[in-house]
């Protein structure tokens, strides 16, 4: 059974001669340890497309269905409860809150949840270590690289161990090296624990890390090939 299913789904903006059809009856199924990479022009429809699969859109027709639950279907409350329990979010502006340290910034979606700040706190400290910044716990964004930034906002993304994460060009605010780090770090995460991993990017590097790669056009997907993640997966090779 697939962990996300997307059935017909169409976005429209506006209406009569002005209405722009942004997506197109999209239908793609996704498997938990997935990595997926959306590419296409500016225009094509991936950020509307992840958009609505991440809830923050409402789709003019057609379903998302994500662990069996169709989230089209759901109050705006159950929503919000839905994309804090289920949902992961990777920004390409990192989206940190400037005034709180990194530490503090990796905690706020289990503070969301009612956890306790001595929980929420020890964590964050453990997934922050795992990601490669305990050095920068205490240091606020303003202090940190572009790089550890995106590494901050992973933790964030991951502290509430969601079944998926949506990725909305994860590395367009980053050098070559720390944009190769954070891919590594999804691809590896996805791989070790299970996860699906929707990633829409201009990078054609990120196909390195992807197992499939799906091409948009004018609204549609127009096409789907193989990434070359079997050959770079350090977790797959581990296991091999």
């Amino acid at each position: 059974m697939s962990l996300i299913s997307i059935n017909d789904l169409s976005k429209t903006f506006g209406a009569g001669h002005t209405a722009v059809k942004a997506v197109r009856n999209v239908s793609l199924n996704i498997q938990p340890g997935d990595i997926v990479l959306i590419m296409g022009p500016s225009g094509s429809g991936k950020t509307t497309l992840i958009s609505m699969v991440g809830s923050l859109m409402k789709p003019t027709s057609g379903e998302v269905v994500i662990d069996s639950q169709n989230i089209t279907k759901l109050s705006s409350s159950k929503l919000a409860d839905f994309r804090l329990n289920k949902l992961g979010f990777v920004f390409q502006s990192f989206n940190l809150l400037a005034a709180l340290n990194a530490e503090q910034n990796a905690m706020l979606p289990l503070l969301a949840k009612g956890t306790s700040k001595t929980i929420a706190r020890k964590k964050a400290r453990e997934l922050l270590t795992r990601l490669g910044v305990e050095q920068r716990l205490l240091h606020l964004p303003r202090d940190l690289s572009g790089g550890e930034k995106q590494r901050v906002a992973v933790a964030r993304a991951l502290i509430n161990e969601p079944k998926v994460i949506l990725a909305d060009e994860p590395t367009a605010n980053l050098d070559s090296k720390s944009g190769k780090e954070v891919t590594t770090l999804l691809c590896n995460i996805a791989c070790a624990e299970g996860k699906a991993v929707i990633i829409v990017s201009h990078d054609a590097r990120l196909c390195d890390v992807a197992k499939r790669v799906i091409t948009m056009e004018d609204g549609h997907l127009i096409g789907e090939e193989l990434g070359n993640h079997d050959a770079n997966c350090p977790v797959e090779h581990k296991h091999a």
